[in-house]
């Protein structure tokens, strides 16, 4: 006879997979198919009560044996193999409703659950997904001794900076004031002074805390003594955590072409490392603000510039502002109000290739003279007699 699915396929292991492998796969599994992680997802239910019931032959050594010689498991089929008979566990269906994830309310004291699934390898598969899904505590037995602290890189610092516009294309150089933390140097990292253990005093010995999410109630493995009960009296300079704080001056240069949303990263200027490992890093987010006449598109700049109506007619050389200070640019005649010319190579330099930058592009808008004297009405009426074309009629609007 052959199982309907194939457990060491369902679980993504070898056939000879070691204990520590299946586990591992059943965790990493069933986290992601977890009915509380997916909640209204019959198909991810479905999947879970397979991973758990893959789970719960496979890493009995005695079911396991039954399943490889046969193909797959019952209670029958143990007692043909001349195995002692074994309860289904939390991977089987509790009756015809199905499972109930509801109601679950964890001991402390004996490391179980209560609730509907019943069934000692039931509880271990909940106690093994709780403690994923939620950070549980440690069921291994306690050792005698504490783990001592490993190397740990340290932790990246985000820090927001504020620049101008100006500032933003063409780059600074400045110093910045963190808050940051360096290895302790009196432990160099380990957290503790190296003496005898002694009772957690948060945990008071236990090895857990209890923690409540909602109507779930469980425990959670200390973290100070990392589920032991016990820990090494805590360093008196960094009081356990092996590093201390630092506020440092540190020199930042901000690259050409930045703009709002930019990372700079200043390597080794993060939090500290542990017991040697290396620091963080240090990344800038910039924040550019406006500029009163200049409008950035990516590395492209634009700007509005006014026209007389005599340069519009004749034409003219005018000067426009850029990043870069002044530039000549050639009006042809007849040009209208709202027409665009462009300056190469006048916009944003780039980030991605400092050699090449954007363009400036340049609108002009035409302006009408004011009427200043009875002098410069007499001129407008000469000028129109002169040139009686009727825009509209050209147009077709009359």
């Amino acid at each position: 006879m052959m199982a309907k699915e194939d457990y060491y396929q369902t679980l993504g292991v070898k056939r000879d997979a070691k204990p520590e492998e299946i586990k591992k796969a059943y965790r990493r599994l069933a986290r992601k198919f977890h009915p509380d992680v997916n909640p209204g997802d019959k198909s991810a239910e479905e999947r879970f009560k397979l991973i758990t019931e893959a789970h719960d032959v496979l890493s009995d050594e005695k079911k396991r044996k039954v399943y490889d010689r046969f193909g797959q498991y019952s209670d029958n089929l143990a007692d043909a193999a001349n195995q002692q008979p074994y309860g289904r566990g939390a991977g089987r269906t509790a009756g015809a409703g199905g499972f109930d994830f509801s109601g679950f309310e964890w001991n402390t004291a004996t490391g179980g659950a209560t609730g509907t699934t019943g069934g000692a390898a039931g509880g271990s598969s909940f106690r093994d997904i709780f403690s994923d899904l939620f950070g549980g505590g440690n069921n291994n037995a306690r050792t005698a001794e504490p783990p001592r602290a490993q190397p740990q890189r340290g932790a990246d610092i985000e820090m927001p900076l504020a620049l101008t516009f100006q500032e933003a294309v063409t780059g600074l150089t400045t110093n910045l004031s963190v808050n940051r933390s360096e290895q302790c140097a009196r432990c160099n990292g380990a957290g503790d002074t190296g003496g005898a253990p002694i009772t957690c005093p948060t945990c008071k010995g236990v090895g857990q805390v209890n923690r409540a999410s909602g109507r779930l109630k469980f425990a959670q493995e200390c973290e100070d003594c990392q589920g032991t009960g016990k820990r090494r009296p805590p360093c008196p300079v960094c009081h356990g955590k092996g590093v201390t704080p630092k506020i440092e001056s540190v020199k930042v240069r901000i690259p050409p072409g930045v703009d709002t949303g930019s990372r700079v990263r200043v390597p080794g200027k993060g939090m500290g490392g542990r017991l040697g490992a290396p620091a963080g890093d240090l990344f800038i987010i910039t924040n550019v603000g406006r500029h009163e006449h200049f409008t950035r598109k990516g590395d492209n700049i634009y700007v509005t510039i006014p026209l007389t109506v005599p340069e519009a007619a004749l034409g003219a050389k005018i000067e426009v502002p850029t990043v870069e200070g002044k530039a000549q640019l050639r009006i042809p005649p007849g040009t209208q109000s709202g027409q665009k010319f462009r300056l190469r190579e006048r916009g944003v330099p780039s980030l991605r290739n400092p050699s090449a930058r954007g363009d400036q592009f340049v609108e002009v808008q035409i302006t009408f003279p004011k009427v200043i004297s009875e002098e410069t009405k007499e001129l407008l009426k000469q000028y129109a007699q002169l040139n009686a074309e009727n825009p509209r009629v050209v147009m077709g609007l009359e």
